[in-house]
């Protein structure tokens, strides 16, 4: 699920706004806090156990606090230790990756961060991709941060997605506009 599918509770948003305060108050950086959630959600996203065991609310806190610190201690600070064990103690452990996204996406506001999906009909070569990202960070005025696909459906050309927008630079969207026009006629 992307983020911009993720429905963000108002508790997420405020727990999210708590981890940028950390970085503001120079606690952590936000790229520390960054890459330390982005280990916390990936071991939740790729162990059912972890999340099931944490999030089930039969299990004693002491207990989760203890898989907590058996999990990330020495891989995460221990300020996102002690966040997690204040969601786990508040029970919102399960809003975890809702905070993640709302997080992410006051990083990147704060960094002045755009996430862009371009899709080629073909692969890009590193020159390639490195002329439409700079191209892109230009324009927006941004730091890029790109997912790049391939979709042999495009014929050819590009199609960049920021946000919910979609610039379609691809031949098969010229084709078939070509072809509306001429049938309008």
């Amino acid at each position: 699920m992307t983020n911009e599918q993720i429905k963000i509770s108002a508790a997420a948003k405020n727990y999210a706004e708590a981890l940028i305060e950390i970085a503001q108050s120079g606690k952590l950086s936000y790229d520390a806090l960054a890459a330390d959630l982005e280990v916390v959600n990936g071991a939740f996203s790729s162990s059912e156990d972890l999340t099931l065991a944490i999030e089930n609310p039969a299990i004693d806190i002491k207990v989760k606090n203890d898989i907590i610190d058996g999990v990330f201690g020495g891989k995460v600070s221990v300020e996102i230790i002690n966040f997690l064990k204040i969601l786990v103690d508040k029970k919102r452990i399960s809003e975890f990756s809702q905070i993640y996204a709302e997080f992410k996406n006051k990083y990147y506001f704060v960094q002045n961060i755009q996430p862009v999906t371009i899709i080629s009909a073909i692969a890009l070569n590193n020159d390639q991709k490195k002329q439409i990202t700079d191209k892109l960070a230009a324009k927006l005025n941004k730091k890029i941060i790109t997912a790049w696909e391939t979709d042999a459906d495009i014929i050819a050309g590009i199609t960049v997605k920021i946000n919910d927008n979609v610039l379609d630079m691809s031949l098969k969207n010229r084709l078939e506009k070509l072809s509306k026009s001429l049938m309008l006629k």
